[in-house]
């Protein structure tokens, strides 16, 4: 008589919190969440990766209306329409070698509280990921004004979230006091520039990394948590009486 051995239950992936701090103007946040999805991709069979956005905002004292090209708020920001130009060029070259393609030349100045309002938002509802992602292909590839009202509800409507109840929300100040006081909070984290990538809550990645690097820290930090867990389990261990091949304990 022959008997039916079930199969080993496949091992259960650990699992690690990645906040991402960003702004939705930021060109290095896009460029870098590519590069982390690069990454993501390659670890997908050792790790689950839970990611959240968090808020953060490079021009805070952008006018809510009335947007104007981001290369003559760039030239007032960083000493002239030449240097502005430079900096433009060099991002959209970086990006395209991480396969976005840049149309700045489009780009406007905006505020962007309600969009990061939006995204606490999406977060409730399952969409903030690809809500991300489309806000920044909107701002730097389709010269969209992540500022206005409607115009994010359309994004947002393109991800599958009502447009009415979107608009709605933005005539509202629900979330305000939310996103204010996790501006606050990456300001005492003194998390003054982005992408910062939080991982476990206590590792700190700044800037667009190339992939090689988020993976490298990412093995690194699950070995550290794997030894972590060990050393606390053999702290806790209790033993009793057993059994082996010669003898058992009396």
């Amino acid at each position: 008589m022959s008997a039916t051995i079930g199969a080993y239950p496949r091992p259960v992936r650990p699992s690690l919190t990645v906040e991402i701090w960003s702004d939705v103007v930021c060109p290095w946040c896009y460029i870098g969440k590519r590069r982390w999805e690069t990454a993501a991709a390659a670890l997908a069979d050792e790790v689950d990766l839970q990611v959240v956005f968090r808020p953060y905002q490079l021009d805070p004292t952008a006018p809510p209306a009335g947007a104007t090209p981001v290369i003559e708020a760039y030239a007032k920001k960083f000493g002239g329409h030449e240097r502005a130009a430079a900096i433009i060029a060099q991002v959209t070259e970086v990006a395209a070698g991480d396969g976005l393609e840049f149309h700045m030349d489009r780009a406007l100045r905006a505020n962007t509280l309600l969009a990061h309002r939006l995204l606490w938002l999406a977060e409730a509802t399952g969409h903030q990921y690809a809500l991300k992602e489309r806000l920044l292909q909107a701002y730097f590839c389709d010269g969209a004004d992540v500022g206005d009202p409607d115009v994010l509800a359309g994004l947002a409507e393109d991800v599958g979230m009502p447009a009415d109840r979107v608009l709605a929300f933005l005539d509202s100040d629900d979330g305000t006091d939310h996103v204010r006081s996790m501006l606050q909070y990456a300001a005492d984290a003194e998390i003054t520039a982005v992408p910062t990538f939080v991982l476990d809550g206590r590792w700190s990645v700044p800037g667009a990394q190339d992939a090689d690097t988020f993976i490298n820290v990412i093995r690194r930090l699950l070995a550290r948590k794997e030894q972590e867990a060990a050393d606390e389990a053999a702290e806790t261990a209790v033993s009793g009486p057993t059994c082996d091949d010669e003898a058992c304990d009396v």
